[in-house]
């Protein structure tokens, strides 16, 4: 019950968007790249709902979102992906991950199935103590940096 093969397909899955919207659009804006990347690669479909992973898993797929960025804009492999992100107005790894639970969250607390409200009512629930755990992570992390 590990969510690492979801994430792995997740990762898969955003190699492939990248590696085909920089071979079409190589001749194409950054303004326009940006915008396609923000369509096609920020999606991570059910990431609010990983809760059993590992650390690796997660980081090869941050790994892959800096590189596939890069690759759109041809940036130079060394180039800070914090630094990156920033000049172009797009939200890195962490901010989407963020985002996402964030916004699971409040659809299950918004939501009049009674089911679901408890699930989102439950101190104890796996998605809470999950969604938690993202945000101070990141939260230490940015404290750190």
């Amino acid at each position: 019950m590990k969510d690492d093969e979801d994430i792995k397909r997740e990762r898969r899955a955003l190699a492939t968007r990248a590696k085909m919207l920089a071979h079409r659009f190589r001749r194409s804006t950054a303004p326009v790249k940006i915008t396609l990347f923000r369509a096609f690669c920020t999606t991570f479909y059910t990431c609010a709902l990983w809760t059993s992973y590992t650390q690796r898993s997660l980081s090869d797929l941050r790994i892959q979102y800096n590189n596939a960025f890069r690759a759109l804009l041809r940036l130079p492999r060394w180039c800070s992906a914090s630094g990156m992100f920033a000049d172009a107005r797009v939200d890195g790894f962490q901010a989407i991950m963020r985002a996402r639970c964030a916004a699971a969250l409040r659809r299950l607390r918004g939501s009049r199935n009674s089911l679901l409200a408890i699930i989102a009512d439950r101190l104890d629930s796996q998605l809470l103590v999950h969604w938690t755990r993202v945000h101070s992570v990141v939260a230490t992390y940015t404290q750190l940096a």
